[in-house]
């Protein structure tokens, strides 16, 4: 008898992994435009060694059976007295998979990392018409701290961006 088996993973992405990057960030970009500051356009043609450039922040990413069905991205601040903060960036999970655990375990893993590395505060920004995404932050600890009016605009449309953040413990 044959059996649907969830093999699930979630690792950093390493420089040779640009294919997956590509993938599953091209994905989140055409397939929910209105969640991110990028455009498909701004991505679809960069060349193999940007992509390579834009993994230098650490971005894990979600396998299913061995395709990329999610991703988180880390994004440090540079400044030494700003360095114990760091954004979460290109955070999407194919629609399929949403309500599975794969974006809780991805945001496990993001910040365990992150504190492995000294970081003491996660921040990020999404869209105030995103609303199950701020429902998962708020569930994961994340408290709104301000809203940027017209942060996004997405074909002419003006949408606000909410600013997030969670201290991590320990």
């Amino acid at each position: 008898m044959a059996t649907n088996k969830r093999e699930i993973s979630i690792r950093r992405l390493s420089m040779d992994e640009i294919d997956a990057f590509r993938c599953i960030r091209l994905e989140a970009l055409s397939r929910e435009p209105t969640s991110f500051a990028s455009r498909f356009e701004d991505w679809a043609d960069l060349p193999d060694e940007e992509w390579r450039q834009r993994l230098n922040n650490p971005v894990f990413v979600a396998f299913l059976n061995g395709q990329p069905v999610g991703m988180m991205g880390l994004s440090r601040h540079r400044p030494s007295k700003m360095a114990h903060r760091a954004a979460l960036i290109g955070v999407y999970v194919h629609k399929s998979q949403r309500g599975t655990g794969i974006a809780e375990n991805l945001l496990n893993k993001v910040a365990d990392y992150a504190r492995s590395i000294g970081v003491l505060q996660l921040e990020l920004a999404v869209s105030a018409e995103n609303p199950a995404a701020l429902c998962f932050y708020r569930r994961h600890g994340f408290v709104e701290i301000g809203r940027i009016p017209c942060g996004f605009l997405h074909n002419d449309k003006k949408i606000d961006e909410v600013t997030m953040v969670r201290r991590l413990n320990g």
